[in-house]
């Protein structure tokens, strides 16, 4: 459980957040997992529903954590959609541009780094620019197949 990747910016979602406290606790959740790589919510709410390790109060905790998330995604969806109505074609381009503009710096800093020897950056630019371009991707690629698997 601990190799898994939290999202969020490392804060994780409610749903994940509980859920890994009741495995650390002794619980069975492999069903709820399984359900999850599904990327259906009705599946993980069946799975919880038919889960015979968990209670019921852990079983509407879960629920309810679960419903956050959804109302989560939903309300950061809004948003996008807002600024791609806006009539500002800054608002409708920040998130492709934010893209391409680390996606070229981190092209431009691997060709620096192996061309020129004396080229040395330190390593907290490096692991801020990670950082930044994982949350880009995961946002900005992530929500797009989020949106397409709900529309399904």
């Amino acid at each position: 459980m601990s190799d898994r990747k939290l999202k969020n910016n490392g804060k994780g979602t409610f749903f994940g957040n509980l859920l890994r406290g009741l495995v650390k606790t002794g619980k069975q959740a492999s069903p709820i997992f399984d359900a999850i790589t599904g990327g259906k919510v009705s599946d993980i709410l069946n799975a919880i529903s038919g889960s015979k390790e968990l209670n019921a109060v852990e079983k509407e905790m879960l629920v309810k954590e679960l419903e956050q998330d959804v109302i989560e995604m939903q309300e950061v969806t809004k948003r996008w959609q807002s600024d791609m109505s806006s009539n500002s074609w800054l608002s409708s381009n920040i998130r492709p541009l934010s893209l391409a503009f680390l996606t070229l710096a981190l092209f431009i800093y691997v060709i620096l780094d192996s061309s020129l020897d004396s080229f040395k950056i330190d390593e907290q630019w490096i692991s801020l620019l990670g950082n930044l371009l994982m949350l880009v991707y995961g946002g900005y690629f992530g929500a797009r197949t989020l949106e397409k698997i709900r529309h399904k």
